[in-house]
């Protein structure tokens, strides 16, 4: 088995790669097995046997938790290091102590600092738009900064006193309203967390021939956070993708929210900041279904480490009962088969889900809102799409 290299900022993934992979907590582990069997028909399917995975299962989450003690172990993140690719389902995060985040820590852990949000409509699939194939996006999220490098003080702590106080009394800050009941947080933005995350949206455009990058920020008030954010941009723009023959625009992001229901045709990649960004990518989820059928991938794509990850959450109330949704898992898959280069076998998982949905037969979260549309359990959805993959008779 073989794990993969990144020469000259390309990787070089040989024809069996070990993936390690996290099942997941919740529902985790309903969709996880949906999903390797699914990557390994499409691999069976298009290459006859010459490329093909090795899943190497890695602990984190609740169930590690439950077995050794620790949310994130050592081993969870080498094997990470040590494969660069690897996937996961969604995991619990603590509550009342232990880390803020299993979610963070890994892509703080690994400076996977583009979150890669691919939005786009299945015919089929019900929307609240009326012309829903308008869309199709990519976001890129600023993974490292913002809001989540976690920076701040709780109301009522000796910290958030004392930096309260050299607020007032070294910054020269006169305009917090209620200074001795206020909890602070930091927001730090840099040119150089905003440069790669621009550049590599770009450079996506380009490896797409999309037409445009939207800069998407609150720069007209956070003006030296948000405002950096977008002026930055620009400039990285124009010093190395002048004439690459993308059009790199920006938008306050609450114009944005509004124009992407009103005109979303005119939007291709976004580039944007943490908070924005977590905020556009569920918008966007929405608008074509739902985060069901969201998507995700934290890439760094210097160094080549990258987790695709269903981008739900573990949905503890409906675990076991066979109601949870892989879509979002198997199109991240997707997505890392992409990143492989390996696009024959992408295409027929993405082919496989739209003949199901447009047969109008998906998990109950789905069908709900298709036309006489059909639930089927998570099994029994990862079987039709397995059958519809390898030619077999769907009935």
């Amino acid at each position: 088995m073989g794990k993969i290299q990144i020469y000259n900022g390309k990787l070089l993934v040989p024809d069996c790669v070990t993936v390690p992979f996290v099942t997941g907590d919740g529902v985790g582990a309903e969709i996880m097995p949906v999903c390797r069997r699914t990557v390994d028909a499409a691999l069976q399917k298009a290459y006859g046997g010459k490329k093909r995975i090795d899943w190497q299962e890695v602990m984190a989450g609740e169930r590690s938790f439950s077995r050794d003690g620790s949310w994130l172990p050592g081993e969870t993140l080498d094997a990470f290091r040590d494969c660069l690719v690897g996937i996961k389902g969604p995991l619990t995060t603590p509550v009342g102590g232990g880390i803020r985040s299993l979610n963070v820590a890994l892509r703080q852990a690994l400076d996977l600092y583009a979150c890669v949000r691919p939005v786009r409509w299945f015919r089929g699939v019900g929307s609240p738009l009326k012309e829903p194939w308008k869309v199709d996006m990519t976001v890129f999220r600023e993974n490292t900064e913002d809001i989540y490098a976690g920076i701040e003080w709780e109301q009522g702590t000796p910290e958030a006193t004392r930096f309260g106080r050299f607020l007032r009394e070294e910054m020269g800050v006169g305009n917090i309203r209620f200074p001795e009941t206020s909890s602070y947080g930091v927001k730090p933005v840099s040119v150089e967390g905003t440069e790669r995350l621009v550049r590599a949206a770009i450079r996506y455009a380009m490896d797409h021939r999309l037409p445009s990058v939207t800069l998407v920020h609150k720069g007209n008030i956070m003006k030296y956070t948000e405002g950096g954010f977008r002026r930055w941009g620009y400039e990285l723009a124009g010093r190395e993708f002048a004439g690459c023959g993308v059009e790199v625009n920006d938008m306050i992001a609450d114009a944005f929210l509004q124009n992407t229901l009103l005109k979303p045709e005119a939007f291709s990649v976004i580039a944007t900041l943490n908070l924005n960004g977590d905020y556009i990518s569920d918008q966007l989820a929405a608008m074509v279904g739902g985060i069901g059928i969201a998507p995700g991938a934290n890439i760094n794509y210097v160094t080549g480490h990258a987790i695709f990850e269903a981008t739900h959450g573990t949905a503890p109330d409906i675990a076991g009962a066979g109601r949870a949704n892989p879509s979002s898992l198997l199109l991240s898959a997707v997505m890392m088969l992409e990143y492989f280069g390996w696009t024959e076998a992408a295409r027929l998982i993405t082919g496989a889900m739209e003949n199901c949905f447009s047969r109008r037969r998906a998990t109950a979260d789905l069908a709900r809102f298709m036309p006489q549309g059909q639930a089927v359990t998570t099994s029994a959805f990862g079987n039709e799409i397995v059958r519809l993959i390898t030619g077999e008779q769907v009935i």
